[in-house]
């Protein structure tokens, strides 16, 4: 017999259940996230149990394009408009878990995208300020977390480099989205003892997923996996 993989029949039962009055959905989708939560998280090792309760609540598929919502809880990223991506769901709960972060940190995140990262975030601090620098993609993840509920992110539009100067420094930084280097503003804006998790590679390459720590003026940086991520990209001025 034919064995069918779980992310084919994840498929199968959302699509059908996509299919069927919207009253079932609510139900239907917080199944889904308890599995997505137990097979491509738990499983892979994210122990925090603040970020494994973010990541049960927060509706993953009220951040994707409704045409893919059949597939919001698989175990791969997913296009969101914008040639942008939203991360797949381990690799947003990692690089959460990685930032160590407290209830009353202040955290600035680079590439808002969808705004599922930021919803993540705002679970687990006080504040979150995200820049994205696509206009389209900025002003629909401000209407989705806005709808949601969410009044402890601040969404701007403009270039992720410079970072958000007037509102650092900053607990925690998280950028989802690849420079060749870590931006100098960024590090300039990360307190002391704060601690960074970033994507760092040529688009098209492998790239390397570094944690940083700011201590003493210095920064102690750890690589602690490959990853592939959209770049980064500067703003024209």
């Amino acid at each position: 017999m034919r064995t069918i993989s779980y992310s084919l029949l994840l498929f199968i039962m959302v699509f059908f259940w996509c299919s069927m009055p919207c009253a079932r959905e609510p139900n239907d989708f917080a199944w889904l996230r308890e599995l997505m939560v137990e097979r491509q998280i738990v499983a892979r090792g994210v122990k925090d149990p603040k970020v494994i309760k973010a990541m049960l609540k927060v509706p993953r598929h009220s951040f994707v394009p409704k045409a893919r919502r059949a597939t919001s809880y698989g175990d791969y990223p997913l296009p969101i408009g914008e040639g942008q991506t939203i991360s797949q769901p381990y690799i947003v709960a990692y690089m959460t878990e990685a930032l160590d972060l407290r209830p009353e940190d202040k955290v600035l995140e680079i590439g808002t995208g969808s705004g599922y990262q930021a919803a993540i975030l705002a679970e687990l601090v006080k504040e979150v300020y995200t820049i994205e620098i696509v206009v389209n993609l900025g002003k629909r993840a401000r209407q989705t977390l806005d709808m949601l509920g969410y009044k402890n992110i601040h969404v701007k539009i403009g270039d992720g480099y410079k970072g958000w100067p007037e509102k650092a420094p900053f607990d925690a930084v998280i950028v989802t989205c690849a420079p060749e280097k870590v931006p100098r503003a960024l590090i300039e804006q990360l307190k002391e003892g704060g601690r960074m998790i970033i994507p760092v590679g040529r688009a098209g390459d492998v790239q390397k997923l570094v944690r940083v720590v700011k201590k003493g003026g210095h920064l102690k940086t750890e690589n602690v996996m490959y990853v592939r991520f959209v770049p980064m990209v500067k703003g024209n001025d």
